[in-house]
């Protein structure tokens, strides 16, 4: 999970300030050499963390914490701002241009996941109903257009390529001709990659860039190389100009030291995310909503945006009835479990949540993503008879349904038991609205948590 070691320290030295009643100078200096380290450990720049020390100790020891009343909850007030600040300050939208389309020119080294951004912030603008066409411009690595054009067949979006024999300025200056005559809202240029910068590579990209005159120059930077991300990005910023960074495996970079690094070295800011495999996994990023998860401090709207985007309305309304009414199936709640697991890994969730570490019961919760597949093989092992209605499941069925799942007796129990405890704790809940029932706690635990 990005920066978990960072955020764990960060949170550690907030609570000790936090229950502060006065905070001193003293205090004010153990903390900084504290996030100082904390910040090193997490590959961020040295200058960057430098300079952050420094800013953060200058409001902190200044008339506006030292005289208030909450000196220790304003610490971190300050340190929240700063971070904030490090990153980008505000969300940094994409440039559009006067008259479609708008063209988007992706480059960066070999390797670094171009290609699958390029898929996937095609994705993130067919969600809002616009037209993308992608070019296929890398010539160069074996397969390279094969995979766009079956990464754009997945997507149902139209991929332009004219084979590896054309010159890729030829290619890109086409197909922004094509999208022009043919009214797409957006062009994204997959262009190829190096092992390392050289000449000829900046030089080709150079030449792309004055014949196409793209609206964005969006780098594409693996957050997992650390430091070497962050060098990448000035090289390239210096002989390119570029407009914006997409970093990819962010999910898998436990330090986030090129997050929190390469705006304050490039002044280039950081525009998309990727947080996953899958074509949805891209997401806009918000400065002011990563630092406020890195202290502990939550991140709600991104929850609650994609809990929108996954969860069915419709449905959402339809199960609202059937938990007032009782008449809850297993069938629900495969399709409610189905809808949850759109939202992305379980464990980013809890993450989202304020002070989720500090909360009784959810500190050391470790969410098994296995366990899902495994509730999901029981109830699809159900006749569509013993998931309307539970109460039929004698021994023999439960027996059949553990061997066509693939797991056991006591798996099936487990289940048929949360399940059943969950009704009962909805007609709790029913007969509490209608005032025939004083509040009951109830001890029901969904079945992927440990």
């Amino acid at each position: 999970m990005a920066f978990e070691g960072l955020s764990e320290r960060m949170q550690s030295i907030m609570r000790k300030l936090r229950g502060k009643g006065k905070v001193t100078e003293a205090d004010v200096k153990e903390a900084m050499r504290e996030v100082r380290l904390a910040l090193l450990e997490a590959d961020v720049n040295f200058r960057v963390v430098r300079d952050f020390v420094n800013r953060v100790k200058e409001r902190v020891v200044g008339q506006e914490v030292m005289r208030s009343l909450t000196p220790g909850q304003q610490v971190i007030k300050v340190v929240n701002e700063e971070l904030t600040q490090l990153m980008g300050g505000e969300r940094s939208k994409l440039n559009q241009a006067l008259r479609s389309p708008t063209v988007i020119m992706m480059v960066g080294l070999q390797g670094t996941g171009k290609t699958t951004s390029s898929g996937k912030l095609a994705r993130y603008f067919q969600k809002q109903n616009r037209r993308t066409l992608l070019v296929a411009g890398d010539v160069y690595r074996p397969a390279a257009i094969r995979q766009l054009e079956v990464l754009g067949e997945s997507l149902d979006t139209p991929v332009f390529s004219l084979g590896d024999q054309e010159s890729p300025v030829v290619i890109a200056r086409r197909g922004v001709e094509k999208a022009r005559e043919e009214g797409f809202d957006y062009v994204i240029i997959d262009t190829a990659g190096r092992l390392h910068i050289d000449e000829e590579m900046m030089g080709e990209l150079r030449k792309i860039r004055e014949q196409v005159s793209p609206d964005e120059i969006l780098l594409v930077v693996d957050a997992m190389t650390g430091q070497d991300a962050v060098n990448v990005a000035e090289s390239f910023n210096q002989q390119l100009g570029l407009t914006g960074v997409v970093l990819t495996k962010l999910d898998g970079d436990t330090r986030g030291g090129a997050a929190l690094s390469v705006k304050a070295v490039t002044d280039c800011p950081i525009k998309f995310v990727g947080t996953g495999e899958k074509t949805d996994a891209l997401e806009p990023f918000f400065p002011d909503r990563m630092a406020s998860r890195i202290l502990g401090m939550g991140d709600v709207l991104t929850l609650i945006e994609k809990a929108q985007s996954a969860v069915d309305q419709e449905k959402a309304r339809d199960l609202e009835r059937k938990m007032r009414t009782l008449t809850f199936t297993f069938d629900d709640f495969l399709d409610q479990l189905q809808q949850v697991r759109k939202m992305g890994p379980l464990e980013d969730m809890l993450s989202m949540l304020p002070d989720v570490g500090q909360m009784k019961g959810l500190k050391n919760v470790q969410v098994d993503e296995k366990q899902l597949v495994r509730v999901e093989a029981i109830i699809r092992s159900m006749t569509p008879q013993e998931k309307s209605h539970p109460e039929i499941l004698n021994a023999s069925r439960r027996k059949r349904i553990a061997r066509g799942s693939g797991t056991t007796v006591q798996d099936v129990n487990r289940l048929i038991k949360q399940f059943n405890d969950m009704k009962k704790m909805m007609k709790q809940f029913t007969q509490m609205a209608k005032g025939k029932k004083k509040k009951k706690r109830g001890g029901f635990r969904f079945p992927f948590m440990s």
